[in-house]
């Protein structure tokens, strides 16, 4: 638990292959059913501070246990962390997220304090904002902090109570990108 933050919500894995990861982690892992979107419909997004060109990202949820794990794999060459955690390390765990509803600029604000940087940072769709930290010290510690509204919340809500339920059966559930 971050006395800061609170407990870590999420931990994301980028990959080159999404079908290929969601197939593993529910056959070989047991952690499903993953919610799986084709296009998450970034709508703003920054690259280490400045408008950029948005990223195609295709993205799955599952929950195991109160932990969410994301997969992302985007599909074009917008400047990313996401692409270049993938350059630098390969496939992998590559941030941790804590969630607020209420605190999300007292949260970027204390990174900031910290001398943490925005490598980048938006909001998808309609709902709440998204930023990722790094920080020069400790550059392979992505710190994401992501704003639980305009839905967000009651969807990653929504994941968690399917996977508590999970029977194993309809593994991918896949969603349109206006969910």
């Amino acid at each position: 638990m971050s006395l800061k933050f609170g407990g870590i919500r999420q931990i994301g894995f980028v990959v080159n292959d999404i079908e290929q990861a969601m197939a593993h982690w529910s056959g070989h892992l047991g952690v499903g059913p993953w919610f799986y979107k084709a296009d998450v419909g970034t709508t703003e997004f920054r690259y280490y501070g400045k408008p950029s060109a948005i990223p195609v990202l295709s993205i799955a949820l599952a929950n195991s246990g109160d932990l969410q794990i994301e997969l992302i794999q985007q599909r074009n060459d917008a400047p990313s962390l996401y692409l270049d955690s993938l350059r630098r390390s390969g496939e992998g765990a590559q941030h941790v997220a804590y969630w607020t509803e209420h605190r999300f600029d007292e949260h970027v604000q204390a990174l900031l304090a910290a001398g943490y940087v925005e490598g980048h940072a938006g909001r998808m769709g309609t709902s709440g904002r998204f930023g990722y930290f790094v920080h020069p010290e400790l550059p392979s510690a992505i710190i994401e902090i992501s704003e639980m509204t305009g839905g967000k919340g009651e969807y990653f809500s929504y994941v968690k109570r399917k996977s508590d339920a999970w029977d194993g059966t309809d593994p991918i559930r896949r969603l349109d990108a206006a969910r």
